[in-house]
């Protein structure tokens, strides 16, 4: 059996959120994640949106849930079904100002598995976890 091969390209991972208000969510990530829009493109409704946004480099999108397609916001499943990994210079203080406004924190900001981390939920449900590697990362060996 042949090993898979390993892609060799550039390549990058840009996490879309699908949330029941559109213009609400870009608000709150502006405010509370000091993001900034990069690309926004209004709906035929009033909380339809498509949005890409950015924090520090890192880029995700943002679209309006729709049931019609099965892009279902996680308050409509009652939970989310993953996590985003957002790795910032300070954690503490991107997650001070989050919980400032408008996240709800999860698990306080603390070293653990070699990383400084804490773990929030937006008003739209989705989990993040915020934080950076303590050393080098991946540790050697591991």
């Amino acid at each position: 059996m042949r090993p898979p091969r390993r892609f060799t390209g550039q390549a990058e991972i840009q996490p879309q959120l699908w949330v029941r208000d559109g213009p609400v969510a870009v608000a709150f990530y502006e405010r509370a994640f000091g993001a900034a829009v990069e690309y926004l493109l209004a709906g035929p409704a009033e909380d339809d949106v498509i949005a890409q946004m950015s924090v520090g480099g890192a880029h995700f999108w943002l679209t309006s849930a729709s049931e019609e397609m099965h892009r279902l916001s996680p308050d409509s499943i009652g939970g989310a079904t993953g996590r985003v990994l957002l790795v910032v210079d300070d954690p503490d203080a991107f997650v001070e100002a989050a919980v400032a406004g408008g996240a709800a924190p999860v698990s306080a900001v603390q070293d653990e598995h070699g990383w400084r981390l804490g773990r929030l939920t937006d008003p739209f449900g989705h989990e993040w976890e915020i934080g950076r590697p303590l050393g080098q990362w991946p540790p050697q060996g591991g």
